[in-house]
């Protein structure tokens, strides 16, 4: 087996991209993701991660010249270095259904990550935010990914477990209909929330994104810095995420809430994109473009995802987050409403209070990945992730 670094090798770069369509070719529940949304990953002009680190990535191809496998090793200096031990990351990992390939590959990260003085890795995860590409599937195979999740076969998990990593954190995604009645605990919280004149809440506006934009940063940067590896997000970021959000958002399905008119919370719902993507092939050329305008316009999206979800530290606790899903739930909750599911994912098992608010929406667990961590000196002890309090 010979490993290839894909640097800039318009061949490799090509191979990066078209080896899990080749390996996936008979897997109907499959979706290719998007080229270009892959390729700016490992773009220093397009991906900021790179003013703090460091990537690169690698096919790996059998004695004929085929590839059997592909891999990225990267890391942040500044989130880094937040763990007990320096820890770098592995993704967007692909491989055939064999021990000796799949270990060659993560050598090779280990390898890379220890000359730059990594003692552990996470994996399968980002070269950026923790929104996409983040996670190995190990249970809801029978059903489709969400946008920016991969789709892999069951054999990755023991892959992954065989090689040493163990299980960092799951993160569960959590499926219901969007008619089904809420429960009356999420009922109860909102009335107690309601009874307090103080509390508002509303959903975007287009015309106002960079307003919306700066009252994201604002709620982010209190609710989810806390979390460990999570970095601070500056205006031009979240003006940014807006701006990119802009073509395809739903102004009735992203909600902030406020308590005597400063954000406190925001609950940012998305169409499904991968219902749409899925009829694309990956590109969206001049071609692409028509079926993504014709699939919007003819309402091919039925299914709504929850992608973030946030409350500021000291209005925690106090049944704000069941208001804000009853405010959505009475603009939403109607015959004839454009989407008739709603998924919340990406809710890590260290956070049981979003686990809970999952549940009493009447959430049912749909699929679950699992973020794994590999100790490169192993008589360390392995601990999971902290959970939050």
């Amino acid at each position: 087996m010979q490993l290839l670094e894909v640097n800039d090798n318009p061949q490799y770069k090509k191979e990066f991209i078209q080896f899990p369509v080749r390996l996936y070719k008979n897997e109907k529940l499959w979706i290719r993701p998007m080229d270009h949304e892959i390729e700016e990953v490992f773009d220093p002009k397009k991906n900021k991660s790179f003013r703090q680190g460091e990537c690169i990535r690698w096919i790996l191809q059998n004695n004929a010249g085929e590839t059997i496998g592909r891999v990225a090793a990267f890391f942040n200096k500044k989130t880094a270095r937040s763990y007990e031990q320096p820890t770098g990351g592995l993704g967007f990992f692909d491989c055939i259904d064999d021990e000796a390939a799949a270990f060659q590959l993560f050598d090779a990260c280990k390898a890379w990550l220890q000359e730059r003085g990594m003692e552990a890795m996470d994996g399968p995860i980002n070269f950026g935010d923790r929104d996409r590409w983040w996670g190995v599937l190990i249970d809801g195979f029978d059903k489709e990914p969400n946008y920016g999740m991969f789709y892999h076969f069951p054999y990755y998990q023991r892959l992954f477990e065989a090689y040493g990593f163990q299980i960092y954190y799951k993160q569960f995604t959590y499926a219901r209909k969007v008619l089904d009645p809420l429960s009356e605990q999420v009922n109860a919280k909102a009335e107690r929330v309601a009874r307090d004149p103080n509390y508002t809440f509303r959903h975007i506006e287009k015309k106002k994104l960079d307003a919306y934009a700066e009252e994201f940063r604002t709620i982010y940067n209190k609710a989810w810095t806390r979390h460990q590896g999570v970095a601070a997000m500056s205006s031009a970021q979240a003006k940014g995420l807006m701006q990119k959000m802009k073509p395809i958002l739903d102004e009735d399905i992203i909600w902030f809430s406020y308590y005597k008119g400063e954000p406190v919370g925001f609950f940012i719902i998305l169409p499904e994109l991968n219902q749409i993507f899925k009829h694309l092939n990956g590109k969206l050329d001049w071609w692409g473009k028509l079926q993504f305008v014709y699939h919007k316009w003819r309402g091919t999206c039925k299914k709504m995802f929850g992608v973030v979800f946030g409350i500021v530290p000291e209005h925690q606790g106090k049944g704000l987050e069941g208001a804000m899903v009853v405010a959505t739930g009475k603009h939403v909750q109607h015959e004839g409403f454009r989407y008739q599911d709603f998924e919340m994912n990406w809710i890590g098992d260290f956070n049981p209070k979003m686990v809970h608010v999952a549940e009493q929406m009447g959430g049912r667990l749909a699929k679950v990945h699992a973020t794994y961590r590999k100790l490169f000196d192993e008589t360390k002890p392995f601990t999971r992730a902290k959970v939050i309090e």
